[in-house]
């Protein structure tokens, strides 16, 4: 049976630009945030970092090394999902970062915005490991990475993720997938602590 194809952008902007929403998805140490915050440069629209909307309880439970449960991501992806149906609604492009790492959480996000593209984030565990040993000032402790390979569930054919090993430059990673969004543009260099914090 033939897969259904991606979901198709809305047309333009008010100013005439190609609208694009995208979440770069995978666990903690991947990247997402450097990369989301590049690609969001590349198609000049907002990055909304979805670390941030965690409420102080999810926060507070990640510091002190336990995972959280689809209880408590619950209303944390509903605020995601809030932004994207917004920036729909509004006809503009919107790049947030998400773990996403259940085919029901990017369901919840989906609910948001009928079009939206993630960005899977891939790659060696080893690495992730290493770069979250060495990166400072994150609530997330390195010891919930294994929880959170474990709950990942990569996104299947049908969900039409564009996918990325993370050992790529960042730079080269947002290029990549602007260009498969669609959107032509390069990004400028991500500043060190924000790849050294990539998340």
């Amino acid at each position: 049976m033939d897969q259904a194809p991606p979901p198709s952008p809305l047309d333009a902007s008010p100013g005439g630009e190609r609208i694009v929403h995208a979440v770069v998805m995978g666990v903690s140490g991947c990247g997402k945030s450097t990369v989301g915050a590049l690609l969001a440069q590349a198609l000049h629209c907002e990055f909304v970092e979805g670390d941030a909307l965690h409420p102080a309880h999810n926060v507070e439970k990640m510091a002190a090394g336990q995972p959280l449960t689809d209880e408590d991501r619950a209303g944390w992806l509903r605020s995601i999902a809030a932004r994207l149906a917004d920036a729909h609604a509004q006809r503009r492009s919107l790049v947030v970062s998400c773990s996403a790492l259940k085919r029901r959480y990017r369901d919840v996000l989906r609910s948001g915005a009928p079009d939206l593209r993630f960005v899977f984030l891939h790659g060696q565990p080893a690495l992730l490991a290493q770069r979250m040993a060495l990166r400072t000032g994150h609530y997330m402790p390195a010891s919930l990475l294994d929880s959170q390979l474990a709950t990942l569930e990569p996104p299947g054919p049908d969900e039409h993720a564009i996918a990325l090993e993370f050992s790529l430059p960042p730079q080269e990673l947002a290029a990549r997938a602007a260009a498969a969004l669609g959107i032509g543009g390069t990004a400028s260099a991500a500043p060190a602590a924000a790849t050294r914090n990539a998340t």
